[in-house]
């Protein structure tokens, strides 16, 4: 594990303090990002049913198919003991579903009549699996989405360790796009570069090498009109002169994630899109410059968008949200964001990707960069790529 029992230690006594404010006794996640912050399981099985308990006292509890319980014998800190499996006559089978066996367990540790919360709002726990785990209790648990996930917005040392790699590796994946991207190259032969280059990984200054992971989010790549969509992925069509082409991706190490998007321009950009760079530039200066401990995340909001608006340009959506570690399908941790309704403080160690895109119905220009909240100083941009629109040809 690349994290010591005292930092899970210190994570989980986090989480029973925001279980304590709530009066919950037992909390079930089954979002896998929080399931590998609490007890360091790494696997692709989050395509059914999987969890952690974590109840008052004791060592969390690892919840999941038979099959995959070795994975978690491998990777969790936890004792043997905590492994708890359920047997593949669960799986994708309509007649028994897992929460079943998942009250047998939370009997089994004297947590059936606990105050029981559960991660409502979570693209792992399906609207069928809070309806067999109500019935199969007999009461409806309690809502905790997001108890954890705001546990996790501070990092520590170790965790900025993982992003920092991450950053090297982004920067390593935009420099070869920068080799590669010229008129008449298909853009799968683009997305394959970028995906060799993220798990070929990069080095630290002393030299040690490391290798990547692979990203919550594929890259995203669209050109042209297909740009003023934020989402839109690739194809095998080559890339044209003429157009503009955003690549939002990122670099991660060990689930922890750098993302980092520039933009490309081959031939001469129009002028309204050259103007839109200039702007966000200096947007995105005073937004990083208000990025510190102390601050909200509403006024980075406020002090990008006041630029935006002073200078006649008109965005509409948050501009950033907290990053680390995570899963399909998103690389964000959905807690705060860069708004200006969001009175969130900043603390010291959150890293953020400030993302302030602007899409118009003829073109997408995104310039972004993952921050290090500081104390007494604006934050620190993990990666080193150019802030600039780039123009080739």
């Amino acid at each position: 594990m690349i994290f010591s029992r005292e930092e899970f230690e210190t994570r989980l006594a986090r989480v029973r303090s925001r279980m304590d404010a709530r009066g919950l006794e037992v909390l079930f996640v089954e979002d896998p990002s929080n399931m590998a912050w609490l007890t360091g399981y790494d696997g692709w099985s989050f395509y059914v049913h999987q969890g952690v308990l974590v109840g008052r006292e004791g060592e969390p509890v690892f919840w999941g198919r038979a099959m995959d319980a070795a994975g978690a014998l491998r990777t969790c800190w936890m004792a043997p003991e905590a492994i708890v499996a359920y047997g593949d006559d669960y799986v994708m089978n309509e007649s028994c579903h897992p929460m079943t066996h998942l009250v047998s367990t939370l009997a089994e540790r004297g947590w059936t009549d606990a105050r029981l919360g559960v991660e409502m709002e979570n693209y792992y726990y399906s609207a069928r699996a809070h309806s067999e785990l109500t019935r199969a209790l007999g009461a409806e648990p309690l809502d905790a989405t997001g108890l954890v996930n705001r546990c996790r917005a501070v990092k520590s040392e170790a965790e900025l360790a993982c992003m920092r790699r991450a950053a090297r590796i982004v920067e390593r994946m935009h420099a070869r796009i920068r080799e590669i991207f010229a008129p008449g190259v298909r853009k799968n032969d683009v997305v394959a570069e970028i995906y060799r280059t993220a798990i070929v990984g990069a080095e630290d200054a002393d030299g040690t090498r490391f290798g990547g992971d692979y990203a919550a989010i594929c890259p995203l790549l669209p050109s042209g009109r297909d740009a003023s969509a934020a989402h839109l992925t690739w194809d095998d069509a080559p890339v044209e002169t003429g157009q503009g082409t955003f690549f939002e991706i990122a670099g991660c190490y060990r689930r922890y994630h750098a993302p980092l998007c520039r933009t490309i321009w081959l031939g001469t950009p129009p002028r309204e899109v050259a103007f839109a760079e200039e702007v966000l530039r200096e947007g995105i200066t005073a937004g990083i410059d208000k990025a510190r401990a102390g601050n909200t995340a509403g006024d980075v909001a406020r002090a990008f968008h006041a630029v935006l608006r002073r200078r006649g340009l008109e965005r509409e959506g948050r501009c950033g949200y907290p990053v680390g570690l995570s899963y399909p399908p998103d690389w964000g941790e959905r807690t705060f964001s860069f708004r200006e309704s969001d009175e969130t403080v900043l603390e010291a160690d959150m890293t953020v990707h400030f993302m302030p895109g602007l899409w118009t119905p003829e073109w997408g220009l995104e310039l972004t960069e993952t921050l290090r909240i500081r104390t007494g100083a604006p934050a620190e941009t993990l990666a080193n790529v150019p802030r600039k629109l780039i123009v080739e040809g």
